[in-house]
């Protein structure tokens, strides 16, 4: 988070939340008199304090409005930049059940049960699954109903807060490993991870929005990529081709079938269409646990491990870059994931369970006339 000018020396800690005007504000000068602090400048600097960021005629990185790009020499690869200051983190009701990770961010049962097979759910837990997965579903279309130019992110991000907690669920991604939000969303050359901010959604855009629940003991996780108003033939190809490379893995999907074959299937479909599989990130196993065994790798001549079992959950999510170049870089947020060339990417997900017959998408919605007509 950014922080604002530092002061040294030792004043009323509340002063610095005063607003400009405020009698006790200006009444804190004895204050500073009593401890023997020069008034002068220091008086100055405490009204600097308690005014909004202004922005500065010779510095691109503040806009006018006050709001900020905090990685000013970050070499952004592609157009986007984030809008600062991030909105206070949202609060969570007492009633609502909690994954263990909520005060440090550290997913302890997840650090405990690394390495272990993957789970095969009982029939009760399958149940649950399949609960908090419609919830999920439920939370990302009334999300996705919001897309259009001029909302912010985080203002996306409130929508899923607001409409998760309605559900008497958890936001999982909420101080996941420290994510101050309660949803990703990732704009244009962003691939994942990326944080809702105050930046406005624009025409031709497209975005990911990328929901998880936490409810009664277990997590749903689903995305999908839509387009802000009218988008290019470029980004509706990366969109499409995402979506039916996730659709052809998902077609593999039965008992004794192998986790390390979705890639077989996956890229070839993505080089087809001019595209590219992101490698550094992949699908994970679900349950109890966020994140868990197995690794689904997305792209051919994987090394994952495993045989899809009946009673076993886990995501689907392929990551397509346009363009050649799969690989990626880190925004100085060590979350948002961009394009190394700054074209853009696309990722569809689904919660999938393994059952006696085949398989069943947990999360599945209802057909997007753009993505098949």
């Amino acid at each position: 988070m950014p922080q604002g000018s530092k002061v040294h020396f030792s004043v009323d800690k509340n002063v610095s939340k005063l607003a400009v005007g405020s009698p006790i504000l200006c009444q804190s000068a004895t204050h500073l008199r009593a401890l023997n602090i020069p008034i002068g400048k220091t008086h100055k600097l405490i009204h600097d304090i308690a005014t909004p960021r202004r922005p500065l005629l010779d510095d691109p990185n503040i806009n006018r409005d006050g709001s900020f790009n905090p990685f000013g020499n970050f070499r952004f690869t592609g157009t986007l930049r984030p809008v600062y200051p991030l909105s206070p983190k949202r609060q969570v009701p007492d009633h609502i059940q909690l994954p263990d990770y909520v005060e440090d961010g550290i997913p302890i049962s997840e650090h405990r049960r690394a390495g272990q097979p993957p789970r095969i759910l009982s029939p009760e837990e399958q149940e649950k699954m399949r609960t908090v997965c419609r919830l999920a579903r439920e939370v990302l279309d009334i999300a996705a109903s919001h897309v259009r130019p001029g909302i912010t992110t985080d203002e996306i991000d409130e929508i899923v807060h607001v409409e998760t907690i309605k559900r008497n669920a958890y936001p999982s991604p909420l101080n996941y490993r420290g994510f101050p939000k309660s949803v990703c969303t990732s704009i244009n050359e962003v691939i994942c991870h990326g944080i809702p901010d105050k930046r406005k959604l624009q025409e031709g855009d497209i975005i990911n929005i990328d929901v998880t629940l936490y409810y009664d003991g277990f997590h749903g996780d689903l995305n999908e990529t839509y387009p802000v108003g009218k988008i290019d033939d470029d980004s509706m190809k990366l969109i499409r081709t995402t979506r039916q490379a996730l659709d052809a893995a998902i077609k593999l999907c039965k008992p004794g079938a192998l986790f390390r074959d979705l890639g077989k299937t996956i890229e070839p479909i993505v080089r087809a269409n001019g595209c590219a599989v992101v490698r550094t990130y992949c699908g994970h196993g679900i349950n109890d646990l966020f994140h868990c065994a197995p690794n689904v790798p997305h792209y051919a001549k994987n090394k994952s491990v495993g045989t899809m079992k009946p009673g076993m959950a886990f995501t689907i999510e392929p990551m397509v870059n346009l363009g050649s170049n799969w690989d990626l870089t880190h925004w100085p947020d060590d979350w948002t994931a961009a394009t190394l060339d700054g074209k853009r990417s696309a990722q569809f997900e689904e919660t999938l369970l393994i059952t006696e017959t085949g398989v069943e998408v947990l999360t599945a919605g209802q057909r997007r006339a753009d993505l098949y007509d």
